[in-house]
């Protein structure tokens, strides 16, 4: 798309501040300004961390998202309307807005939500976005897991819709990956157990932080976890090197 004024959706990775692409830091530093979510509740999110290895603070406008809200649709939405409306002022005020997002744009974010809101506020303005590393591919390269091989497939399930489909994918074939599944731990390590898929299968949080965890998914407890927490439960792997292919 083409317009006056720009929206681009920025991937700032999982959290390690050095897994922000070039491309992905000179978005955010070539921008007029640099818009990250905060929750209602007001702390520094992790997309805002990151930018500021980058951006000078200045140059930072926190908009707030209700992104803890998961019950009341009615306020969730008029918390996307009001972000909306505030990022559709800076576009007209500053020209080029860079929204940072955790992992990638396109992969279960915010942004998304943003931008079809932008777009109706804003005729005719530009949108795009720059990828990300993903909280997966992080979690695979900081454990030695490996996602896929050969011709298996790879599922990512949120597990905010419920163990029940984490329990279908583990079910099939290939790679399961589980986002967000850290107020279900319980039920995760249940589903792992049900589908024979607990061994080799390892779960990470706060990965490239200094609170990281890294564990493997047989000390899954009773106890909720960080709710950004990933799951992998790699493909079952009996043929040999390149078996798969």
């Amino acid at each position: 798309m083409s317009g006056s004024s720009r929206l681009i959706g920025v991937g700032v990775g999982p959290g390690d501040p050095e897994l922000v692409t070039v491309k992905g830091v000179n978005a955010l530093r070539g921008a007029d300004v640099v818009v990250v979510p905060v929750m209602d509740t007001g702390e520094r999110g992790r997309a805002e961390a990151t930018v500021l290895h980058y951006v000078p603070a200045d140059r930072v406008v926190r908009v707030v998202f209700a992104l803890n809200e998961r019950t009341d649709r009615a306020r969730r939405e008029a918390a996307w309307d009001a972000a909306g409306q505030r990022v559709a002022e800076l576009l007209r005020e500053r020209g080029t807005v860079a929204f940072a997002t955790i992992g990638d744009p396109n992969v279960y974010s915010t942004f998304t939500y943003l931008a079809q809101t932008i777009e109706e506020l804003v005729p005719g303005v530009g949108v795009e976005t720059v990828p990300g590393i993903t909280a997966m591919q992080d979690l695979a390269a900081r454990s030695g897991a490996v996602l896929t091989e050969g011709t298996e497939p790879l599922t990512l399930v949120p597990v905010t819709a419920g163990a029940a489909v984490l329990k279908d994918a583990l079910a099939g074939p290939g790679t399961v990956v589980a986002y967000k599944f850290g107020r279900l731990a319980h039920e995760v390590a249940a589903a792992l157990r049900e589908t024979g898929r607990t061994e080799d299968a390892v779960w990470g949080s706060a990965l490239g932080l200094p609170e990281e965890s890294i564990r493997a998914a047989a000390e899954l407890g009773d106890a909720p976890l960080p709710y950004l927490s990933t799951l992998i439960a790699p493909a079952r792997r009996d043929g040999g090197r390149g078996g798969k292919l």
